[in-house]
């Protein structure tokens, strides 16, 4: 029987790498901060964690806290999210420039497209809906069902709920969270240059190479794929 190629993932973080998101996600944690009585972190320092499951971003911010602090600064800052939605004051979270574009065209190249982030299902659903990409992706990894990244648990239910082969498949994000758990999960990666993290933090973390505009993304996905025998 003829060979034929196992199917390809590539599987994109969210924030701050298909969308600028560290407006809210900043104002979110300002007011969860303030409302603990505490002073808020540096908005640097927010952007920092992003991309972690949200108990864990805010251990990180104050690693010196308890967990029931972490726990309660968290489920103030989803309730920011929130009050910022349904009073119609949130910022608009845009699309990177290009990435529209590159997602068309990978998924013209045969590419199954998937989405593994620290967002809540329902904050990634609201927000594919808004740019009308909910179509666009074959599977949706988020911090409601799995530990936070780096653990690889989001990228190995993406490549399960696919059917694709780690070896011809892709982690891309813009944070070395990204990196180290597409690392785990036994993928190539590719780190984004327009996100939340240096380029050289991507490198330190694993990235295979660092993309500087979502257009370049085609051009750097391809590598020898395993062929199926069966």
């Amino acid at each position: 029987m003829a060979t034929r190629p196992q199917p390809r993932l590539a599987i994109f973080d969210c924030d701050g790498t298909l969308v600028d998101s560290q407006a809210n996600i900043c104002v979110a944690m300002e007011d969860a901060f303030t409302r603990a009585g505490l002073v808020p972190p540096a908005r640097a320092a927010i952007r920092r964690i992003v991309g972690l499951s949200l108990v864990e971003a805010v251990a990180a911010l104050i690693p010196q806290a308890d967990t029931g602090l972490h726990r309660s600064i968290a489920a103030d800052y989803k309730a920011a999210f929130t009050r910022l939605r349904t009073s119609g004051t949130i910022a608009p979270e845009p699309l990177f420039d290009g990435v529209e574009a590159a997602l068309t065209t990978l998924a013209d190249d045969g590419w199954l497209l998937g989405v593994a982030t620290g967002k809540s299902d329902r904050g990634l659903n609201l927000l594919l809906a808004h740019h009308g990409l909910a179509d666009r992706f074959v599977t949706l990894q988020t911090a409601d069902r799995h530990p936070s990244k780096p653990d690889p648990a989001m990228a190995l239910a993406a490549l399960a709920e696919a059917g694709a082969d780690p070896l011809g498949s892709v982690m891309i994000g813009d944070t070395s969270f990204d990196m180290a758990m597409g690392k785990a999960a036994g993928l190539r990666t590719i780190g984004v240059a327009w996100g939340y993290h240096d380029v050289a933090d991507l490198v330190a973390a694993g990235a295979d190479v660092v993309a500087d505009h979502a257009t370049a993304l085609p051009r750097l996905m391809d590598r020898p794929q395993v062929m199926d025998q069966s």
